[in-house]
């Protein structure tokens, strides 16, 4: 098989979205999904001047019929070998509600599509946080939350508007959610010979991470940054490495597990000096 009949799926074109759509895409059909249609365009038009092959696809990943429909145009693209998920919002971008829509039932929606139709030696990733490793670990929670039918997810009164008290406790408790349901999923993506694995970016130099700086917990953000191992941000480029690493068949023996990315904020948040 060509290389240009390989397809890699990225849904979200921020920061990170972009810096891997870059380092996955050359070579194979690279199948775009933002939203916002207008930096969707700016962003397909970018890749194709650096000589990419984009196809772009407006998609609202808190819908599933639009996500069933992106699945279904990767499928007709060709061979479905790299599913990358970075669509979310963040605390300062919108309310509890819409995190979880979107943040939390969005990733399980995407897992849940391309989970059916990715390759035989295809691999996804999905951006999850360390918000949500910093969690308080709830084991009975967590496996709910990894194994409730999608359909029926945003119903578990743990994720009710009287639980959720605010967007930051939204944000993690969706990221957490991510990085189980990833765990679970990663069984079934197995049977069709696929790996699937999470990645927990810490505070990443982005429009996004940018904003959390200047916002409510920006503080509380930047001691950790100063206080990690590396004391600084994170780069966009970073998280792409990271998600280079575990589709390749360097990591073939890596699958449900979630990769903290985050500098040492929260090794040293643990474990202070």
């Amino acid at each position: 098989m060509r290389e240009s009949d390989r397809v890699a799926v990225v849904t979200g074109l921020g920061g990170m979205g972009l810096a891997i759509a870059r380092r996955v895409g050359p070579g194979l059909r690279l199948l775009l999904a933002d939203v916002n249609a207008a930096a969707l365009a700016e962003a397909a038009e970018m890749l194709r001047a650096e000589g990419q092959q984009v196809v772009e696809q407006v998609t609202d990943v808190g819908d599933a019929t639009a996500v069933s429909v992106l699945a279904a145009t990767a499928v007709e693209l060709g061979r479905v070998d790299v599913v990358v998920h970075t669509a979310g919002l963040s605390p300062v971008q919108a309310s509890a509600e819409a995190i979880l829509r979107v943040d939390l039932l969005g990733a399980a929606l995407v897992l849940d599509a391309f989970g059916t139709v990715v390759a035989p030696g295809g691999a996804g990733v999905f951006i999850a946080s360390m918000a949500g490793t910093l969690l308080p670990q709830d084991l009975d929670l967590e496996r709910r939350l990894a194994t409730t039918p999608t359909a029926t997810l945003l119903d578990l009164p743990e994720l009710s508007g009287h639980a959720v008290a605010n967007a930051g406790f939204a944000y993690g408790l969706a990221k957490r959610a991510n990085q189980v349901r990833v765990r679970a999923a990663s069984a079934g993506w197995g049977r069709r010979g696929a790996r699937v694995n999470s990645i927990s970016p810490g505070v990443i130099a982005t429009p996004m991470g940018r904003a959390e700086l200047d916002g409510p917990s920006g503080e509380f953000m930047q001691s950790m940054v100063d206080d990690s191992g590396t004391a600084r941000l994170g780069s966009p480029d970073d998280i792409a490495a990271a998600v280079s690493f575990l589709v390749s068949p360097q990591a073939s023996f890596i699958t449900g597990a979630d990769l903290l990315v985050d500098g040492g904020a929260v090794a040293a948040l643990h474990f202070p000096s």
